[in-house]
């Protein structure tokens, strides 16, 4: 009991030593880290951070995902914003006593973009696309009946034609169980290498100045600026009552501390009938400026059915309001068990 407190102790102190600082706006890359994945917690406003189960936690709390002891698979597809669809697989399996592990990818689909030069500034009629995937290994296990422990190592990959970028990162997380209604969690995310774009599409040649006519030109290497990857900390209470065997609402609300942006505070409810129909809601709010979030309300629903060859298959859908672009995000996802 000691531990695990003091763990969630040095997990909120190394979160909150730049936490909120909104000074640093922009002084990070590798975006991609904070776009949420999984229908289920995204319409609760990314609140269930102490209570989420199985491959649905590895986003947002590692440590939930061996309180589901079965073998899982998910995909999950998101509309997301200016025409960029973000997909996610993940795969997991239980080691018995020694816990479980499971494996994730995030990619980026930004469609074709023209390729446009100084000399050609309408487009060479060439088009590309960048590459963004975010890879990682995760490992999840119970130690007592009321506490559960996570983490995930990633890695980060981006590339723009020519050139790109490697990093490395790692989140921690752990929930606690006070009884089967009340659970605490805390996670600490992203804390990793710096990234630095290199490669090809970074080396021009020119004219030495100064040289003779005729001279061969000269070779150079722009060096790019590197930057920090997204860290944060995040704590979180969820409380689950039953009203009867038909009918339960989860309730649950989560504190994120960002490294480089303002702070949210995430607020999420969840109605369960008969642990097959679920309808989910959820809002963040911006503690430093309200004016500048540009996520509204966020809300689903979903389906769960157990087949009598005992395959687990669920169906979630999310919406997420976006103040300042014409269409919404729209997440869909699909989850086996056995």
């Amino acid at each position: 009991m000691k531990k695990i407190f003091t763990f969630i102790l040095i997990m909120f102190v190394c979160g909150s030593i730049y936490a909120g600082d909104t000074g640093r706006k922009g002084t990070t890359g590798a975006e991609e880290l904070l776009i949420p994945v999984g229908a289920r917690g995204i319409a609760t406003g990314g609140a269930f951070l102490a209570s989420l189960t199985g491959l649905e936690s590895i986003y947002y709390n590692p440590a939930g995902l061996d309180l589901t002891p079965h073998t899982e698979a998910m995909f999950s597809y998101m509309t997301y914003i200016a025409d960029i669809n973000v997909s996610y697989f993940a795969i997991s399996t239980s080691l018995g006593e020694l816990g479980s592990i499971a494996l994730s990818f995030k990619s980026l689909d930004f469609g074709e973009i023209p390729v446009t030069t100084v000399d050609f500034p309408d487009g060479t009629g060439q088009t590309y696309s960048p590459g963004f995937l975010t890879a990682s290994f995760t490992y999840s296990k119970v130690l007592t009946d009321r506490i559960s422990v996570g983490t995930n190592l990633k890695l980060i990959s981006e590339s723009i034609q020519n050139a790109s970028a490697i990093g490395f990162g790692l989140d921690m997380g752990v929930q606690y169980r006070f009884n089967d209604f009340l659970s605490m969690g805390a996670s600490l995310k992203n804390v990793g290498t710096n990234m630095q774009f290199s490669g090809q599409d970074l080396q021009a040649s020119t004219t030495v100045p100064g040289s003779n006519l005729g001279s061969s030109s000269g070779n150079y290497q722009v060096v790019t600026e590197p930057f920090q990857i997204p860290s944060y900390f995040e704590m979180s209470l969820s409380y689950d009552h039953r009203f009867n065997d038909q009918n339960a609402v989860t309730l649950a609300t989560t504190y994120t501390a960002n490294n480089a942006f303002e702070d949210v505070a995430h607020f999420g409810l969840e109605y369960n009938f008969m642990d097959y129909f679920f309808a989910r809601g959820g809002y963040n709010l911006s503690m430093q400026n309200t004016s500048e979030s540009i996520y509204g309300f966020t809300a689903g629903a979903g389906v769960q059915y157990n087949t009598e060859s005992g395959i687990g298959i669920v169906f979630d859908y999310a919406f997420r309001d976006i103040k300042d672009f014409p269409t919404s995000n729209h997440i869909f996802t699909v989850k086996l068990s056995l």
